[in-house]
């Protein structure tokens, strides 16, 4: 059986989250879905770390990794997923749920 693959992605944002907000987790880390955790970072960047169990798929994941910072341009987070086979509809779901956990 084959690891995990990771991927990593990094964007300069524009909006930066209310200071020193609490970490953000939303999902499950389960057949079909997964789990998205937000922290605040130094810098005015916005990381994206996947470990996902569906191996060869990075340019799918290169499209929906994208397409979430261009609606969000956030900026100083750390955001880590932890998949176990999401569908790209999923990912962008618990994304946005993510990112409105981090409204004041």
């Amino acid at each position: 059986m084959q690891g995990l693959e990771t991927l990593d992605y990094a964007f300069d944002g524009r909006r930066v989250p209310p200071a020193g907000f609490a970490p953000v987790l939303v999902g499950v880390v389960g057949s079909g879905n997964l789990e998205v955790l937000i922290e605040p970072a130094a810098g005015p960047r916005c990381r994206v770390h996947v470990e996902t169990s569906a191996r060869g798929f990075g340019a799918i994941w290169e499209a929906v990794i994208g397409d979430f910072h261009r609606r969000h341009e956030l900026a100083g987070v750390q955001v880590s997923i932890h998949d176990m086979g999401a569908t790209p509809a999923v990912v962008g779901l618990r994304l946005d749920q993510a990112v409105a956990e981090l409204q004041p």
